[in-house]
């Protein structure tokens, strides 16, 4: 059974610890600050086996070195498709990470959009399923498209979507709250929204992070995995002022107004 310790960095990252049953030794997903890590490493004293990174930009891979440096026998998995200094092991799709001194084993799903080669681990054991999906799924939101395409984005939302729905969903950042303001401009009447934001508050009150989150309650809330819907779509069509005959339109008309109205 894995531990899962968030590490928190610069204003509003996460940077997961996946931890082994006994919290012996840690695999690192994005590492973007080696100090914080390492300082993390040294409280829980844990050993590092392994470095995982979702994609290249630099708050997720600027500790990568600092880490080599104290740690410099940790192999580095990354995206196949960009270009990460230090990256050992190139992954896609087809590959599996297989972490022994975890006892886990992470599947490799290509998600491309928010960068071109974007990746996510995902693992389950008798106790959870999880995905770490940097960010290209966050809680309530998505990320920008930065070097992929809005296509690409879609479709790699809703691989995420058709998950099992009790999938913890690993981001890698506290954006929760300003999501939920976007996502109450798409649905204004959506109830599960208002809960979901007096909870947030709560967490937050209490210095404990929003995510992970369920990705069934994603379901319910996130405006950017329900373009499906006729009341979204009909949101959407009215901001664009125009048809939007399929969801990748849908989703790509939300993106658009978020970026430009919104952030």
């Amino acid at each position: 059974m894995l531990h899962i310790i968030p590490v928190a960095a610069f204003s509003d990252n996460y940077i997961w610890l996946l931890s082994d049953e006994n919290k012996k030794y840690a695999a690192i997903v994005d590492p973007g600050d080696a100090n914080v890590t390492i300082e993390a490493l040294t409280q829980y004293e844990m050993q590092p086996i392994a470095i995982l990174i979702t994609h290249h930009h630099a708050d997720h891979v600027g500790g990568i070195e600092g880490l080599l440096q104290k740690y410099p026998d940790l192999p580095v998995y990354g995206p196949a498709n960009e270009s990460i200094p230090f990256i050992t092991h190139a992954l896609t799709a087809e590959n599996t990470v297989k972490l022994a001194a975890l006892d886990a084993d992470l599947q490799v799903l290509d998600i491309p959009g928010h960068t071109v080669g974007h990746i996510a681990y995902y693992h389950e054991d008798e106790v959870e399923k999880r995905l770490f999906c940097g960010d290209t799924l966050f809680a309530n939101g998505c990320g920008r498209v930065l070097g992929g395409t809005l296509h690409d984005l879609h479709h790699s939302l809703q691989q995420i979507a058709a998950l099992p729905p009790e999938t913890l969903i690993y981001c890698a950042h506290e954006y929760t709250l300003d999501n939920i303001g976007f996502a109450k401009w798409v649905e204004s009447d959506n109830q599960d929204l208002d809960r979901r934001q007096e909870d947030c508050w709560k967490l937050l009150d209490e210095n404990i992070p929003t995510v992970p989150s369920r990705l069934s309650l994603e379901l319910k809330t996130n405006p950017f995995l329900r373009t499906h819907l006729p009341h979204v779509i009909a949101r959407a069509e009215q901001v664009a002022a125009r048809p939007l005959p399929s969801a990748a339109d849908v989703f790509s008309a939300l993106r658009i107004w978020k970026d430009t109205e919104y952030d």
